[in-house]
């Protein structure tokens, strides 16, 4: 993806000499496998600019998930499936990462690769005005004063079907797919504050299943708007 993500959030909100914009705001979104997560955060986005137009507010704001992926992969100079495997936490043996460092002049680390991420995110999140899906997003932006973190779940087995329907695999397969990726997703976020760290606690938690993605999102720009977000 060509787009300089870090540029175009830097040049959205342009440093005065005399004011010092303050991080964010800024929104995330983690979810369980099978949750409408892009859906939320689009119609979210779209919500929040349609209702600053109508008020004449010049606001531009945007949702990034795989940019991140792109992003971290630029900073690192390598192509981004060599660092996909970090966000999906696949383990690499270490008999692997020596093989790797020598044959290939561009080997980043592990760790490397997870800071370079984690500061990716934190530069999107601080630039503000941004809805980050997934990525670890709860963990990095927490402490921001100006930001919002949202969980979506359902059952497990609501979630299996739609995972089996979208993907053209059976309901076991999908359930299985279903534990597993929520595992992972779990672990890439403690791998930024620890394991079971109350910090990564959400703000608000959304039954996928019993909520429409527009009653998620009519809810969010309301929690937005008490928090002074938008």
């Amino acid at each position: 993806m060509a787009l300089d993500l870090l540029h175009y959030m830097s040049e959205r909100h342009p440093k005065s000499s005399r004011e010092r914009k303050l991080p964010g705001p800024v929104i995330t979104i983690s979810r369980e496998y099978g949750c409408p997560a892009n859906e939320v955060a689009r119609k979210l986005v779209d919500a929040i600019n349609n209702k600053a137009y109508i008020k004449g507010d010049r606001v531009n704001w945007k949702w990034v998930s795989k940019e991140i992926l792109f992003e971290s992969a630029k900073k690192l100079e390598l192509a981004p499936q060599y660092i996909e495997y970090v966000f999906n936490r696949e383990e690499k043996s270490v008999i692997d990462d020596i093989i790797a460092s020598h044959k290939n002049r561009y080997y980043k680390s592990d760790r490397r690769i997870r800071n370079t991420i984690g500061r990716v995110i934190r530069k999107i999140a601080e630039a503000g005005q941004v809805v980050i899906v997934g990525r670890g997003g709860v963990a990095i932006a927490k402490d921001i004063p100006a930001s919002l973190h949202v969980h979506l779940e359902a059952p497990l087995e609501w979630r299996a079907l739609r995972g089996s329907e979208k993907h053209n695999i059976t309901v076991d397969e999908a359930r299985k797919c279903a534990v597993q990726v929520d595992r992972k997703r779990k672990e890439f976020r403690e791998s930024f504050q620890g394991k079971n760290s109350d910090y990564t606690r959400f703000d608000a938690t959304f039954n996928c299943m019993t909520l429409a993605i527009d009653e998620i999102v009519s809810i969010l720009i309301k929690m937005a708007e008490i928090r002074k977000l938008i």
